[in-house]
């Protein structure tokens, strides 16, 4: 009784790792396609950033006061 229970656990657990496998490659299969052609992915997302300065005001002094 115990021979069937285990192929039972098996199979439910190589189906899991199936169906993951297959929602990894739905997600990133693209870039994974391309990055072993070794082309760049397609989608290249640009975000702008604001870079803020701020000057300080700096006074010189004479080390030889």
């Amino acid at each position: 009784m115990i021979a069937p229970l285990g192929t039972l656990a098996f199979l439910a657990t190589l189906w899991l790792i199936v169906v993951l496998g297959a929602s990894v490659l739905e997600e990133s299969g693209a870039r994974i396609a391309a990055a072993l052609r070794g082309k760049p992915a397609h989608r290249s997302v640009t975000v702008p950033v604001r870079v803020r300065t701020r000057s300080r005001f700096q006074q010189h002094v004479s080390k030889w006061q």
